[in-house]
């Protein structure tokens, strides 16, 4: 598992209950995870902290419950890069701090490619993946087909400071958007891919990973450059292994010369040997 261990403003406090206790610089939320199935508390004292605590309802949905005021958002920071906190509606806060070893990785091979880098993130969200590919001196095309995630990013990719860097926001289905491209001539050095499990584009289209991931890999390897960098494919689908998404990327990029390695990645918990799953990757790399 590639654990995400590199944060400062960011920590898992605790786990038990179906819950997770965790600090985002100062502010301690309580949130749902499907993976905690254990009911024993490693530090009870600890949840006295919480700021805020998101509960399921029983039809479905849920919503926040605040045990002090706080802010409309705030912001962490991971490294040199600095993203917006938002409590949203369906537990969310904006960010998915596990990914920052997926960051890790794309700037240091961004970084060591030494020529410019085209990058395509595509179910792009509030542009983590983004953020730190502009960071690390490559082009972006950032695609969503929520117009509030879209705006979302550029506030992300303003507070890193990285507003002059080539970025492209674009809202859109993710596969309309890719045909347009072929049919353009466009190409990217590195495509980033995060699908959901279930999801709707900008024009209602229906998007579910098990039936459709297979052929938007084999529809983006049309937009991928002859001496492709990486591309990188997340999935926090349940059900779904890591192996199924090393199949996908050999199966449609075998003509190109390069590794490919799949997995979970996670998020630690201080002051323990505990771990947190968070989902699987899949990579191909020069």
């Amino acid at each position: 598992m590639n654990i995400a261990n590199n944060w400062k403003d960011y920590e898992i406090l605790d786990m038990a209950n179906g819950e997770k206790l965790e600090r985002w610089k100062n502010i301690v939320l309580v949130r749902p995870d499907p993976q905690i199935i254990w009911k024993e508390k490693t530090f009870p004292s600890k949840w006295n902290k919480a700021n805020a605590v998101y509960n399921r309802s029983s039809s479905g949905g849920g919503g926040w419950k605040y045990k002090t005021k706080l802010p409309e958002s705030w912001q962490v920071k991971y490294k040199d890069l600095t993203f917006n906190i938002k409590p949203m509606g369906f537990k969310h806060t904006g960010l998915f701090p596990e990914q920052a070893v997926n960051w890790d990785w794309m700037i240091d091979k961004i970084k060591n490619a030494k020529r410019p880098i085209k990058v395509l993130n595509l179910f792009a969200y509030t542009g983590g993946a983004s953020v730190a590919c502009l960071s690390a001196g490559a082009s972006v095309c950032h695609v969503d087909s929520s117009k509030g995630m879209v705006a979302w990013a550029k506030e992300n990719v303003i507070s890193s400071g990285l507003q002059d860097k080539p970025i492209r926001y674009i809202v859109d289905d993710v596969v309309k958007f890719v045909n347009r491209e072929i049919r353009r001539g466009n190409t990217y050095d590195a495509i980033i891919m995060d699908p959901p499990s279930y999801g709707r584009g900008a024009s209602g289209e229906v998007w579910q990973f098990e039936n459709n991931i297979a052929d938007l890999i084999n529809l983006c390897t049309n937009v991928l450059t002859d001496n492709p960098l990486f591309f990188l494919i997340n999935s926090y689908t349940t059900g779904i292994s890591a192996e199924v998404l090393s199949n996908l990327l050999r199966i449609n990029l075998n003509k190109y010369n390069g590794k490919i390695t799949s997995g979970e990645i996670g998020l630690p918990m201080t002051d323990s040997k505990l771990v947190l799953p968070c989902g699987i990757y899949g990579k191909w790399e020069q």
